[in-house]
């Protein structure tokens, strides 16, 4: 994994040259990590930065998040993008909108899991469950680190008879743990998937994606994009899949900055 602005000019110049598809997260990539989910705003100057490249006929903007898709909207407000919710599984776009099937009986499931979780984990301070609809998610953020087994515990206790039935999957992000559907779905799942159905249409030139995250979960893009895009991680991990990293959101703002100078 490398420095990003150390490659700057082989970067550069593969931007110069191509039309760009551009994958963004959100939750710590165009804003900070912060305490609860609610509490993330996209600060103006990124919001008028991201609206103008919306508008530049050689970039398409697309939001992969882990939040449900209304959620995601809301925060960003940008008419000319794509957006993708929920890790890939709820998807809306300009005369686009997408949801791959889910094995019945999920949501019920689903239900049980969060009465079983929200009366077991009362006690412990700071923890708190989020249903997004098709993800459920189990926050420990503010939860105290010597409380943070004892809710790991709690959570494997509530899913393992319906993991083992393979009624759902299990994926940890940062400081969460999520209850997924058992579909074979991911953000590397919908990225490929948009641009196979090629719809991002451009008058000419070659198509170049651009993916940029900070998650456990954006390593199943990185991984899908590898050879084909420029892929970077925010913060650098010497187990990450991605090509390049920067050091920060501010960092992330600055590269947005510079493909929007190179592009006009």
């Amino acid at each position: 994994m490398e420095y990003l602005f150390n490659d700057w000019n082989g970067v550069s110049r593969k931007i110069d040259k191509n039309n760009l598809v551009i994958f963004l997260d959100f939750d710590g990539t165009l804003t900070p990590i912060v305490s609860t989910p609610k509490k993330a705003v996209l600060p103006e100057a990124a919001k008028k930065l991201l609206t103008k490249m919306s508008e530049n006929p050689d970039i398409k903007l697309a939001f992969v998040s882990g939040r449900q898709i209304e959620d995601i909207k809301s925060k960003i407000k940008i008419k000319k993008a794509v957006y993708s919710g929920n890790h890939g599984f709820q998807l809306e776009g300009p005369k686009i909108k997408f949801e791959p099937l889910i094995s019945s009986g999920y949501r019920m499931v689903v239900d049980r899991i969060k009465g079983d979780l929200e009366k077991k984990i009362a006690h412990i301070q700071g923890a708190f469950v989020e249903d997004k609809g098709v993800i459920l998610g189990l926050h420990y953020r503010l939860v105290d680190k010597k409380k943070i087994a004892e809710l790991k515990t709690i959570f494997q206790k509530a899913v393992i008879l319906h993991l083992t039935n393979h009624r759902i999957e299990i994926r940890e992000g940062k400081m969460v743990l999520e209850v997924r559907p058992p579909e074979e779905w991911d953000k590397g799942s919908i990225v490929m998937w948009l641009l196979a159905k090629k719809l991002f249409t451009f008058k000419g030139g070659n198509i170049l994606p651009i993916y940029i995250g900070d998650d456990k979960t954006d390593e199943d893009a990185f991984k899908a994009l590898r050879d084909q895009a420029v892929t970077i991680r925010v913060g650098k991990s010497r187990a990450s899949a991605a090509q390049y990293y920067l050091k920060d959101v501010k960092q992330v703002h600055d590269f947005l900055s510079r493909i929007a100078e190179l592009k006009k």
